[in-house]
């Protein structure tokens, strides 16, 4: 076990995972004031939107005018979701989308089924084609993840080996096209994760990739979100994609509620990390002041604990004044 990470880097992921997830429709103007708040709070990474099918997920249909319409803050980057090379396409084309080279991995055969229309095998060929698309544009491989890394609603447990396989295909990929090995996320896509196994998983991979980073895709689907991150903070990873105010989850996951939890809380993580004395850069009063507004937008109570209690801080300085 390492110690904690001094310092934690948070990729918020609420604009995209979570109006996605919604059945109503939000406006350009709602979405770009909450994308450009978040901007202000020292997040040094915001996914804006996914270029996927308009008709599989109408909230995205606009994804390019999104982009166009928001302030950028220097030092933060701006990023986008694609399944496919005319998604990746649409990306390069709209209007300065900060481009990661991405692999998607699957462990689960019904889900690469229900996300892609294909089998795993499948998508890992259409993806290893992507290589030349993000060559073509200068981006290189940048970020691998392995999704349903703990286990999926559709095919259930997850064994460890098939973690193992997917580990070894983008060391062979690597090994083969002569690329650095990339930051290689374990995604717990539908809520199956406990600490035990962050533990056990995550100290897997660091095994076998040794020189890569590790970055978690945590979802609080069923409530173990933050005891599955500070598993993770007492592993030494200290990357992390989050989502404002609780807000997403994954619309093709098969849950009775489509309202459950989605990414774990970015400012009740952050809260978490600043308590412990780990560093984040990012200012939790505006943080949480963002999350309210994705509250006001959404237009019911969100998941997430600290905007709707307060910092410690507040408190601490209440009671210094008394």
């Amino acid at each position: 076990m390492s110690e904690l990470p001094k310092f934690v880097e948070f990729h918020e992921e609420g604009p995209r995972e979570g109006f996605q997830s919604e059945k109503k429709l939000f406006s350009l103007e709602e979405r770009v004031g909450l994308i450009d708040a978040l901007s202000d709070t020292g997040l040094k990474q915001i996914q804006v939107a996914s270029f996927v099918s308009p008709k599989a997920v109408p909230a995205m249909a606009d994804a390019a005018d999104l982009f166009g319409a928001i302030k950028r803050t220097e030092g933060v980057r701006y990023t986008g979701l694609w399944l496919n090379e005319n998604g990746f396409e649409r990306a390069a084309a709209a209007p300065k989308v900060d481009l990661d080279g991405v692999f998607c991995l699957y462990t689960s055969e019904p889900f690469c089924k229900s996300n892609n229309n294909c089998s795993i095998e499948d998508m890992r060929q259409k993806q290893i084609g992507w290589l030349d698309a993000y060559a073509r544009h200068g981006v290189s491989l940048d970020v691998v993840y392995i999704l349903t890394a703990f286990g999926c609603n559709m095919q259930g447990e997850i064994p460890l080996e098939v973690v193992v396989e997917n580990v070894e295909f983008i060391h062979a990929l690597c090994a083969e096209r002569n690329l650095k090995i990339p930051t290689i996320y374990l995604a717990d896509t539908m809520g199956w994760a406990n600490p035990v196994e962050v533990k056990k998983r995550v100290g897997l991979v660091q095994k076998m990739a040794p020189d890569s980073r590790i970055g978690m895709h945590i979802h609080d689907t069923r409530g173990m979100g933050a005891a599955n991150f500070f598993a993770a903070l007492e592993m030494g990873v200290d990357l992390f994609d989050s989502s404002i105010a609780g807000l997403g989850g994954c619309p093709f996951g098969c849950f009775a509620d489509m309202t459950a939890a989605g990414n774990i809380c970015t400012e009740d993580m952050v809260l978490m990390c600043h308590e412990l004395g780990i560093e984040t850069g990012i200012d939790l009063t505006k943080l949480i002041e963002a999350a309210r507004m994705a509250e006001t937008i959404i237009g019911r109570s969100l998941m997430g604990r600290v905007m709707h209690t307060g910092t410690l801080d507040v408190i601490r300085d209440k009671r210094k004044a008394v």
